[in-house]
């Protein structure tokens, strides 16, 4: 009989331990998690296993079109687009906007709310919450019951926006079974989908991260990972430039410009320094990218830029991580 890990959806097998799902033969009758979730749960000691969407598209097909489904999105690092989304799910969707702790409290929710509408998705409602916080999971759950048309509610999105956290919250609040999703702020923690019973009349499915194509988070080492993602609320860094400057953040990502005003919203661990020229840092990529007033600079996974003025600037990056403009999100 296949037996599936509890924590990350993996078939268990004893066979590899190089392989994901691995579990030690004497404890596999009992184990109801496979070694690599002990070890992140435990020790935080994650283990990466190469996935591609490709492994994940069969999940997103397969989803029962009468299913209420609901996307999580990370409001910190929204998608440019969600066309894999688009293309292989037309059920109704909640769309849930996680992270609502890590932007400043200042950042109207109505504004966040109206700019999602740009996905042009079948949304039939939509939510701003916080896992850690508790906010909002009381109408969360309301919205669920509500528009859900059957025992099953999907839930998908893009890694490390939150799924598997926000399943086991709301279990915690408001189920008398027990949380037991493996989390972390790592890719493709989750490896296929894993069925949670919320009661006997609603089960929660929750899905793999998708992979953010360019993301930084899918290159970086697990403890630049660990700055770059945020763990509290943003306090955003501000720079007057009147003159020629050089931003660096953390060797990993270089702006160069002359005459701006920017609102710089990266995670507050990572160690951010001006310069009044040019400084060359080897293995970043350069281009030039046009920036306009009242947009964001976004880099993939590592947070965003507002500009108050027309100006090309010179980005420096690794290689293959996604930089783009779009309207300012605050």
């Amino acid at each position: 009989m296949t037996k599936k890990c509890c924590g990350c959806g993996a078939v268990m097998q004893f066979t590899d331990r190089h392989l994901e799902g691995y579990i030690a033969e004497n404890k596999y009758e009992t184990a109801t998690i496979c070694e690599r979730c002990f070890r992140i749960k435990n020790y935080g000691d994650y283990k990466n296993i190469a996935k591609t969407n490709d492994d994940f598209i069969s999940i997103l097909k397969s989803i029962n079109g009468k299913d209420l489904v609901i996307l999580v999105m990370d409001l910190f690092n929204l998608p440019e687009d969600i066309d894999i989304i688009k293309e292989n799910i037309k059920n109704d969707i909640l769309l849930v906007l996680t992270k609502r702790d890590i932007l400043p409290k200042i950042i109207y929710e109505e504004r966040l709310l109206k700019y999602v509408d740009k996905y042009n998705l079948n949304i039939v409602d939509k939510i701003i919450v916080s896992s850690n916080k508790n906010y909002h999971f009381d109408e969360l759950i309301a919205k669920i019951k509500e528009h859900r048309t059957s025992n099953n509610i999907y839930v998908v999105g893009f890694t490390n926006a939150g799924k598997s956290t926000l399943i086991n919250k709301i279990i915690y609040n408001y189920s008398s079974n027990k949380p037991s999703i493996t989390t972390s702020m790592l890719p493709s923690t989750t490896l296929n989908s894993i069925e949670i019973k919320f009661d006997d009349e609603l089960t929660f499915i929750d899905t793999p991260g998708l992979l953010s194509d360019g993301s930084i988070e899918n290159i970086v080492s697990v403890d630049l990972l660990k700055k770059i993602v945020p763990n509290h609320e943003i306090k955003p860094i501000t720079y007057q430039i009147k003159t020629e400057s050089c931003i660096l953040i953390e060797d990993i990502f270089k702006l160069d410009l002359s005459d701006n005003n920017i609102t710089m919203f990266i995670s507050n661990n990572l160690k951010v320094d001006r310069y009044y020229k040019t400084k060359d840092i080897p293995n970043l990529v350069s281009k030039e990218i046009m920036v306009r007033k009242g947009e964001d600079l976004v880099i993939n996974g590592l947070g965003f830029i507002k500009f108050t003025n027309n100006e090309k600037v010179i980005v420096s990056t690794l290689e293959d991580v996604k930089v783009y403009t779009r309207k300012s999100l605050v």
